[in-house]
């Protein structure tokens, strides 16, 4: 089976993906008017006023912070360790480029999301994918498909990530059964799914921050320890994502290509931009000012939060570790990251990280469920007993995640991711001529030195497409 699932992820990510992410990127930077550059010092304006007088959304930082629950999860410490023993240090480098590009990619589908938003029966917002097919694309067969893409690949396998590297850690730091984390961890998630949304964006504006900032600390930490390693691990990551390291032996070839197909894999399992599931977080925000592109802007520095930042300094601990010298194909995965902060700082390390990969690996997948019961709204099964089924699954797959082996999980992930954003980035390339308009509306207000404001009058081909009321309020303050 996993040999199987190999050969399909060979095929989607050396043949498809892979370019279709850089393609995409690419386009939706010229298209948005290179938007990641353009309001990359702003993101601190953007949140101290995301608060709406609008009841039914979330605010703009809560929405960031939820997107970020998701993101923020395993691949952020397995996922980079295991990018760096399979594609080398050069892997860290291809994974900021996909960054910088994925920003604009994130801030098309987010700004999407946000124009194509409905209410629901209890008057909040909801949308994301499958809404922009439906209503900007005319094509609900197609949000149908993602829809069931999304449900399986966050509300069971993704969780079965998450799952997964909570329970290796753990076994491994403290000889804890793994059945006994499994049984913990599906516990403590019926807790808080049941609750709904807004409990999960209210905990994860509070949680995410707080293991963010512990991890980069941590980094940081790690760095001065081995502050005469640095320039080293500067000159490695640079000569193995060219190459140079390997010219020489007549490898160059292999070893780039590896290099950057590891960095854009998982710094997307990681950031998720294109993927398609961050923009089911951003529709549900109230953004302000209000207008489409700015919960775009904001989610999009989302990609520089999650990958940059907490990504790199997972990268930093292994390679300031040394660990990575000689590094033998068993030692992956969370494993490695154990061993790399036990190296560094001492035997305590490898306890931290669990409680480091409980607070990543739990909020994803709080935030991963939301997506999934978002997406079941969409397929108009909004009944009790099928939502009751949906939580059943999600907690049958955590178990499960903790049992599994580590290759077959991770691959059914990346078959199930890349499935995914193929739909995903087919339906915003369709949408680009909006998302360039949404972009040059937002620009030209804010050249105008004047709060944005989309009022839909002024884009009538755009209008007819969108949900009853939820932009007419805008109509009245139209610039």
């Amino acid at each position: 089976m996993t040999d199987f699932l190999l050969f399909i992820n060979e095929v989607l990510w050396g043949s498809v993906l892979l370019w279709l992410l850089i393609g995409a990127g690419i386009w939706f930077t010229f298209r948005s008017g290179f938007v990641q550059f353009r309001y990359f010092t702003r993101l601190r304006l953007f949140l101290r006023n995301s608060d709406s007088p609008d009841p039914s959304g979330i605010s703009s930082f809560q929405a960031l912070c939820t997107s970020l629950a998701a993101r923020v999860g395993s691949g952020n410490l397995a996922g980079i360790a295991l990018a760096i023993s399979a594609g080398g240090p050069g892997s860290v480098f291809w994974m900021w480029v996909a960054a910088v590009l994925s920003m604009a990619t994130a801030f098309a589908e987010c700004s999407l999301a946000q124009l194509y938003k409905t209410r629901d029966k209890e008057g909040n917002y909801r949308g994301g994918p499958a809404w922009y097919m439906e209503r900007g694309l005319g094509m609900r067969w197609m949000g149908v498909l993602f829809s069931v893409f999304l449900i399986v690949a966050f509300g069971m396998v993704f969780n079965a990530v998450q799952a997964n590297s909570i329970a290796i850690a753990t076994h491994y730091a403290f000889d804890v059964p793994k059945i006994w984390v499994g049984l913990f961890l599906v516990a403590v998630t019926a807790l808080v799914i049941w609750r709904g949304m807004r409990t999960i964006a209210r905990l994860s504006q509070w949680l995410v921050p707080l293991m963010a900032l512990l991890w980069v600390c941590m980094s940081l930490y790690v760095v001065g320890l081995h502050i005469e390693r640095f320039p080293e691990v500067i000159r490695l990551i640079f000569s193995h994502a060219f190459g140079w390291h390997e010219a020489a032996s007549g490898a160059l070839g292999y070893t780039v290509s590896q290099a950057i197909t590891n960095g854009f894999q998982r710094g997307m399992f990681s950031n998720e931009a294109g993927m398609g599931s961050t923009p089911n977080a951003a529709a549900a925000a109230a953004a302000w000012p209000p207008h489409p592109a700015t919960q775009g802007v904001v989610q999009m520095f989302g990609v520089l939060i999650d990958t940059v930042i907490i990504c790199t300094a997972t990268a930093a601990i292994v390679l300031m570790s040394g660990m990575i010298d000689g590094i033998e194909t068993s030692r992956s995965g969370i494993i490695l990251v154990q061993q790399a902060l036990s190296s560094a700082v001492g035997g305590w390390g490898s306890g931290f990280i669990v409680v480091i990969v409980f607070l990543f690996a739990f909020t994803s997948i709080m935030a991963n469920y939301t997506y999934a019961e978002n997406n079941l709204l969409f397929l108009n099964q909004d009944s009790r007993a099928l939502k009751f089924l949906l939580r059943f699954m999600v907690l049958t797959m955590v178990l499960f995640g903790t049992q599994a082996a580590l290759p077959l999980v991770w691959q059914l992930a990346d078959v199930a991711m890349a499935i995914m954003a193929i739909t995903n980035i087919t339906a915003i390339l369709l949408l680009s001529p909006v998302v360039k308009t949404i972009a040059a509306d937002y620009l030209r207000q804010q050249k105008l030195g004047i709060s944005p404001i989309f009022n839909p009058n002024r884009f009538p081909e755009i209008k007819n497409q969108l949900a009853p009321g939820v932009w007419d309020r805008n109509i009245e303050n139209k610039p």
